[in-house]
């Protein structure tokens, strides 16, 4: 870890008059939200046996046999990725970078981290949707629904108990089912289909009214910025969409001269050759870049 750069960096976002947060998949890997490996097998090891995956990704994509089971499935992802405590204070510490500053978060995160360690809400813009809404799988209305009352209970009709921290429990000895009830399957309370989760993955994802005021609260902050010290600091973010959070930091940093740009990313830190001058890589663990960043 560079602590020339951390430096550097910590610099800037106290001198800034602004923190614009752009955080891809990678920030919520390094608060241990992990997708496969122990994570996977403590929780899924059953569905493992059986259909033969070894990721939740994968078995996200099954093609199972019934409703009942998908559900039962889809129930426990839900829960351990939106509901659960991350298991690493990586999103807490972020928020000690972030208080007290003009700070605004762009994400394509939809497992609610950034509400849980304090972020307000109407500073966040979740691009992508959140695992805790449901959405009728037309749609037959740009309409979503809070899912956490029915995944509890399809949680607890496969035999789970839910503790501190909403941690998934299980009887010592026990095995969950691997289906839920057929009542429980979700419908639309507008027209009956089944309700399906509000993920973007194709044209039938519901950008609702929540979605709306928080695309509008964001362009405001940029514009409100647009000549200000920003600090764009770009956390974890892929080239799976790319257009979201880091083609916009560069854009927005490079037309800005008072701007900085930051990326952290575990092994792509690059930067556009516009932004050598007044950005920087940090390439590495985020949990502990971060934690050094507020240490």
């Amino acid at each position: 870890m560079n602590r020339a750069l951390i430096e550097k960096l910590k610099e800037a976002v106290q001198e800034a008059d602004a923190l614009m947060i752009g955080a891809g998949a990678g920030l919520s890997t390094a608060a241990g939200f992990n997708y496969s490996g122990e994570r996977f097998r403590r929780w899924f090891g059953d569905f493992a046996a059986k259909y033969g995956f070894s990721d939740m990704y994968t078995g996200g994509f099954w093609h199972y046999e019934n409703m009942e089971t998908f559900w039962a499935y889809w129930s426990r992802y839900i829960w351990v990725n939106r509901y659960m405590d991350p298991p690493k204070s990586v999103y807490d510490d972020l928020f000690k970078l972030a208080r007290g500053k003009d700070y605004f978060v762009l994400t394509t995160n939809v497992d609610h981290c950034f509400q849980k360690a304090g972020f307000d809400k109407d500073r966040l813009f979740y691009t992508q949707g959140d695992y805790g809404l449901f959405q009728c799988s037309k749609p037959c209305s740009q309409v979503t629904w809070d899912n956490e009352a029915i995944v509890r209970e399809m949680l607890l009709s496969q035999g789970y108990g839910i503790g501190e921290g909403n941690a998934l429990t299980l009887p010592e000895g026990a095995t969950p089912a691997m289906a839920v009830p057929r009542l429980l399957l979700p419908k639309c309370p507008n027209c009956g289909r089944p309700l399906t989760l509000n993920l973007r993955s194709d044209d039938k994802f519901v950008e609702d009214a929540g979605w709306h005021a928080a695309a509008k609260r964001y362009r405001a902050f940029v514009d409100g910025h647009a000549r200000d010290r920003v600090v764009y600091l770009e956390i974890g973010v892929g080239w799976n969409t790319p257009g979201i959070v880091k083609y916009n930091f560069w854009n927005q940093a490079n037309e800005n001269p008072n701007a900085f740009y930051a990326c952290l990313n575990y092994d792509d830190a690059r930067l556009p050759r516009e932004l050598v001058d007044r950005g920087i890589g940090i390439e590495g663990d985020c949990a502990e870049v971060i934690a050094a960043l507020v240490g």
